[in-house]
């Protein structure tokens, strides 16, 4: 099975005029999304609290946490987003994903809408 990327432009908020674009590893494994620290600080993102979290591997890290706006495809989305450290890979996760309201095909490595289902 082959790694799924795609390009998202990233803001403040929604209505914020400084953006820029960054590829993401899509991992459906992975809780929140992770941008790099100098981008989110570009970009006026804050941090508004830490988190532990446990690697695949079990080691724990702690970072900081805030919210970003993305967006894809002109549909958008305020997540939560870790600040990543230098040398970690910008990641779309899970929280992201549905906030958007998309799913991953893992294999044919696509994004489709997410079916709701109304009771």
């Amino acid at each position: 099975m082959g790694m799924t990327y795609r390009r998202l432009s990233l803001k403040e908020s929604r209505k914020s005029v400084k953006k820029t674009e960054l590829d993401f590893l899509i991992d459906s494994g992975a809780f929140h999304s992770l941008v790099p620290r100098q981008i989110l600080l570009s970009l006026d993102v804050e941090p508004y609290r830490s988190v532990e979290i446990i690697l695949a591997d079990g080691t724990k890290i702690t970072r900081d946490v805030g919210d970003l706006y993305f967006e894809l495809n002109g549909d958008g989305a305020v997540a939560p987003v870790i600040f990543g450290e230098e040398g970690e890979e910008p990641l779309l996760g899970a929280t992201t994903l549905e906030a958007l309201g998309l799913v991953l095909n893992p294999l044919r490595r696509e994004l489709y809408p997410m079916r709701i289902r109304q009771m």
